[in-house]
């Protein structure tokens, strides 16, 4: 037999592919959570970072807890713990430290909810929040926001049924900025069942001002005059809980911590599914520094909240509709204008932060950056694109 034949009966034996390591087939349907584009060369408006870096004195602190990367941190974070415990007035037993509030978001679902169970929240507001509730096995209740893009609070009350564990009051909410004053969480609160956690997640309060809330000024950041003290409403209803970073207003988004207060029963929940060690040395470290300057840290929030009146007038001058911000980021809602806008705005070098055909999200920057992005907005190709 010819070698040509005998190559012929060969038969090339089947390929088996490895069997894959079995996942909970629900994650395929799991959104990702998106991070703000970063455009080499291009302004970064899209992530609500603070612009200026860390004081002197944290990154000294970060330098010196860095040297001893070689042991582990302190897993149940003492110092920081009780530093803030007698900032906030309460027992250490009152506060919990995590890695970033979003970190304390899935440990709350994680610690109150079984599968099927509900957490109800506004939408659109926090992207994490769908995201650290299905990854609980638990079902997202998304309420629409009102024609004014705030909380619905009527709705979201009305959504609350007898499987609901939490719900999430993004205030100032993320992506809008809008805010619901403490006349309104305190009536909200009257009509939620006391067994279920109503989360207050005020990662940009230090950014609100007292105000009245009118479309027509240029800082209309508050639908009552009230700012919030959320620590008494706490007090006065052991279901609340208060979430707080140092990611925004303190500089901190690089190192992630954050902290929760609320009663000792439900803290103590969620140190039980904390991931241990998730709050590095040089995280504490950096946020002790900050409490050491707050002072300092929190005049910055000035400047921000200026920047902020300035673009909305300019804005609202170039016939925007704004919409009324207390934090340290402005949200105009486009509709189905919003990925055309935002990538126009990209190549302008401008980089915002769209939200599918709901709104452009702008974080306020440094004047020269702002500057950027309203040289792009009052240009006749974005007000084209915007309808005006």
């Amino acid at each position: 037999m010819a070698a040509a034949d005998i190559l012929e009966d060969v038969t090339e034996p089947a390929v088996t592919e490895p069997a894959l390591p079995r996942t909970r087939p629900d994650l395929d349907a799991l959104p990702p959570y998106v991070p703000g584009r970063t455009v080499p060369g291009a302004v970064k408006l899209a992530s609500n970072e603070t612009t200026a870096g860390p004081l002197p004195s944290v990154a000294r602190a970060i330098a010196e807890a860095a040297a001893t990367a070689n042991r582990y941190p302190d897993s149940g974070a003492a110092e920081l713990t009780s530093r803030l415990a007698a900032r906030a007035g309460v027992p250490p037993g009152s506060v919990a430290v995590g890695c970033g509030s979003v970190g304390l978001c899935q440990q709350l679902v994680q610690a109150t909810c079984a599968p099927g169970d509900e957490v109800v929240f506004a939408w659109r507001s926090f992207e994490a929040y769908p995201i650290v509730t299905q990854v609980a096995l638990a079902s997202p209740v998304p309420v629409p926001l009102d024609g004014d893009d705030a909380h619905d609070l009527d709705a979201m009350a009305a959504a609350v049924t007898d499987r609901t564990r939490v719900v999430f009051l993004c205030n100032p909410n993320n992506p809008t900025g809008t805010f619901v004053g403490e006349k309104a969480i305190e009536e909200f609160l009257a009509k939620i069942p006391p067994h279920v956690v109503v989360a207050l997640d005020e990662a940009y309060i230090e950014y609100a001002r007292p105000g009245d809330g009118r479309t027509d000024t240029p800082d209309p950041a508050l639908p009552d005059a009230a700012v919030p003290d959320s620590l008494a409403l706490a007090r006065r209803h052991p279901n609340v809980l208060i979430l707080r970073t140092f990611s925004k207003a303190y500089g901190l988004a690089g190192v992630r911590v954050g902290y929760a207060i609320g009663h000792p029963s439900l803290i103590g929940a969620l140190r039980k599914v904390f991931v241990p060690f998730s709050v590095s040395t040089l995280a504490q470290a950096a946020a002790l520094a900050c409490l050491d300057a707050e002072e300092e840290l929190l005049e910055r929030t000035g400047h921000v909240v200026a920047e902020r009146g300035r673009m909305a007038a300019a804005l609202a001058g170039a016939g925007y509709l704004v919409a009324p911000s207390a934090a340290n980021f402005l949200w105009l809602p486009l509709g189905a204008r919003s990925a055309e806008y935002s990538g126009r705005s990209a190549d302008a070098k401008v980089i915002i932060r769209p939200y599918g055909d709901d709104g452009v999200r702008i974080t306020v920057g440094t004047p020269e950056e702002n500057d950027a992005f309203l040289a792009f907005a009052t240009g006749a190709e974005a007000l084209r694109i915007a309808g005006m």
